[in-house]
């Protein structure tokens, strides 16, 4: 009797057996990434998705109970990555720091950059500063972790200090080095973004969905991360739920391209603007690889491989590769028109302070020169460039 007491005592207030401490601890550590993807990353960040107050200030309890993160400071930190991403700035970039640092340092990466004064000012804007985020989120983080541990004590025993740890590893482990350090290092890219991004797998499931971290880079501000038909975001999928029972409204989403126009105005510039992402894409699957394989069959000289430089955005590409860029193009008056237009398709957009009737100009100049450079490919893709324009996915 006394040994059954004992046992009883070893496990815990709930008693459950060793494949109950594992799924507990597996749907506690899934509640805390949909918390942070959720409401910081897509609510309390890119305001893709306002939540319900109710389910708001659940995931925020959540968070300070198991893991002590602040709001301010996370967004703060994820603002300033997107606006800084890959140069000396950028809280925890591996191409800057090397992906072993980020992926094993980053946690310390992620609070020298939370701790700079500077960095929450700038960045953190917006967040929640009730009388709860003010004297006990903010100002007692640490009491959330030290509650979850008696918690957990109490309520699976000795198992707990293992889900303690499991716990507490599980956010620097999978937030700040898998997402920040492997998602800028290896995978596969939708979109040629400015930054290293990239899909580490294009199933969103274990890490609520940022595992497809280079479409969030190409449309930060949409709620969905899945793209393509064969990719899963569970963490829209969870708001999809919530939005069903009226505790989430989606507030952006990809816009839905349509080629339905019959000139180029403002609405076209935008449109091209707005959804530059798909637009490179498009330049990419309908110009580029068309006339890279025709002239790879013609020249038959050129390695298979090296048709990724002709997508890849410049600043990507290291010394060795820009030489053999150089060359490819020396050999091809085609490979180097379309290099030559789809740079300067992007310079439009980077025109920021341009007015209106020049991008307007500029974009009818584009097409104009394009549909008369002689490459079937790059004529048609402008031709559909007049008619472009976007509907809202919302």
């Amino acid at each position: 009797m006394d040994f059954v007491l004992l046992m009883d005592h070893f496990r815990g207030v709930l008693n459950l057996s060793g494949w109950g401490y594992v799924v507990a601890s597996f749907l506690m550590i899934q509640l805390t990434v949909l918390s942070v993807t959720i409401y910081l990353h897509r609510d309390a960040t890119h305001r893709a998705v306002d939540l319900h107050p109710a389910v708001r200030h659940v995931f925020r309890f959540w968070l300070w109970f198991t893991t002590g993160i602040v709001t301010k400071e996370w967004v703060a930190v994820h603002r300033k990555h997107h606006a800084k991403c890959e140069t000396a700035e950028d809280p925890h970039s591996p191409v800057v720091y090397g992906l072993k640092k980020v992926l094993l340092e980053g946690a310390e990466l992620y609070q020298e950059e939370a701790d700079r004064p500077e960095t929450r000012e700038k960045y953190g804007r917006g967040c929640p500063e009730d009388w709860l985020e003010r004297h006990i989120y903010t100002g007692r983080s640490y009491w959330g972790m030290g509650l979850m541990i008696l918690s957990f004590l109490v309520l699976f025993g000795v198992p707990g200090i293992i889900m303690i740890a499991v716990q507490l590893v599980s956010q620097p482990l999978m937030a700040a080095g898998i997402i920040n350090g492997v998602g800028h290092h290896f995978g596969y890219r939708n979109f040629e973004s400015e930054d290293a991004s990239r899909n580490i797998v294009p199933w969103g499931v274990l890490l609520g969905g940022e595992e497809l971290h280079n479409n969030h880079h190409a449309y930060p501000s949409s709620a969905r991360f899945s793209m393509r038909r064969w990719e899963f975001d569970i963490g829209w999928f969870v708001i999809r739920i919530l939005s069903f029972f009226g505790l989430a409204d989606v507030r952006r989403l990809p816009p839905k391209t349509v080629e339905d126009r019959d000139q180029i105005d403002l609405e076209t510039v935008r449109a091209v603007v707005v959804n530059r992402m798909d637009v490179l894409r498009a330049y990419s699957k309908r110009v580029t690889l068309p006339v890279w394989k025709r002239e790879r069959a013609r020249l038959g000289d050129l390695p298979r491989r090296a048709g990724r430089l002709l997508v890849r955005q410049p600043r990507l590409i290291d010394g060795e590769g820009r030489q053999r860029l150089a060359a490819m193009l020396a050999e091809s008056q085609s490979l180097a028109t379309v290099v030559e237009y789809r740079q300067r398709l992007q310079a439009l957009w980077s025109e920021t302070t341009a007015s209106n009737e020049r991008l307007i100009a500029g974009l009818k100049e584009w097409c104009a020169q394009a549909e008369a450079s002689g490459i079937k490919a790059l004529e048609e893709f402008a031709q559909s460039l007049r008619h472009y324009g976007i509907r809202s996915a919302v």
